[in-house]
């Protein structure tokens, strides 16, 4: 396995970037979900220049039409914060499935207990590779209707509901706590049976397999390029980019970040709405420029 745990190296200015890390929601995209020209521009210049650029994402494959038209090289994106690797060349409906790291059922039943015992009230729903489940009480947070609603240990059963399908990650929603509160309170409730973050600003967390996240999933892809942390330019804004940006060589919080992000983060960039990603970019450009 290879490591998401960034180690001292040479500094990264030192190297040129040769992948560029990035998620999407508050960070490349702006607030109305669209990608700026400006930002459309910069992507394909830097896979001209030899980047290669990476969509980093706690978004599932089935939400990825917003960058599918801005799919340039290899056309792979990491989704489910980690818990799956897509080719998004064949477009919306037709991602393929390059690599998924599932949630194992039996750590998903543990940690869904333990968290609802810890606090009462939570409720959940169920990602797979093609399904969306998701307990009768838990909200309409998303733009889609359910396949199923039942109970999350029915959900979760062996014999639950497509159980042929890997789980991805559950989304764990509670309708009173602090969101932050309760992502501290959830980690400590869980354990090592799943890993724990979140990326909305409501209390809403997503729970993925042990050790899974977008900095490991990355540091697979990287291993597999032969590409090392120190080439990597990664941007972020919430909670879920933390462990992304602090392997990353070179990393960016957004000028809209979470306080965490900015802490984490090797620099600083302009807010999404503003293009924060492009400026980098730009810059970055320039500076390999004889």
């Amino acid at each position: 396995m290879t490591s998401a745990t960034r180690q001292p190296a040479t500094p990264a200015a030192a190297l040129p970037a040769r992948l560029i890390a990035t998620d999407l929601d508050g960070t490349l995209l702006r607030d109305d979900k669209s990608v700026s020209a400006r930002t459309i521009a910069a992507l394909a210049a830097a896979e001209e220049a030899g980047i290669e650029v990476f969509f980093v994402t706690g978004r599932p494959a089935r939400w990825m039409n917003v960058v599918s038209d801005h799919v340039h090289g290899h056309g792979l994106a990491i989704c489910g914060n980690g818990a799956a690797v897509v080719d998004l060349h064949g477009g919306p409906g037709a991602h393929r499935f390059v690599k998924v790291r599932e949630l194992a059922r039996e750590n998903a039943l543990t940690a869904a207990r333990l968290l609802r015992e810890a606090a009462p009230g939570t409720v959940f729903a169920v990602e797979q590779t093609y399904g969306f489940h998701q307990e009768p009480d838990y909200p309409k947070l998303h733009m889609e209707i359910p396949d199923n609603l039942l109970p999350a240990e029915e959900l979760l059963a062996p014999d639950g509901p497509d159980a042929d399908q890997p789980v991805l990650k559950i989304l764990a929603y509670h309708p009173s706590l602090d969101p932050d509160a309760f992502l501290t309170l959830a980690r400590l409730a869980i354990g090592g049976h799943a890993n724990v973050t979140r990326s909305s600003p409501s209390a809403l967390l997503e729970l993925s397999g042990p050790g899974v996240s977008k900095a490991s999933t990355l540091a697979l892809c990287c291993a597999e390029r032969g590409i090392s942390h120190e080439e990597v330019v990664a941007f972020g804004d919430m909670p879920n980019d933390v462990e992304m940006l602090t392997w990353a060589g070179q990393s960016y919080a957004m000028g809209n970040a979470h306080p965490d992000v900015i802490a984490a983060a090797s620099g600083r960039t302009v807010a999404n709405n503003d293009d924060g990603v492009a400026v980098v970019i730009e810059q970055l450009l320039a500076n390999r420029l004889p």
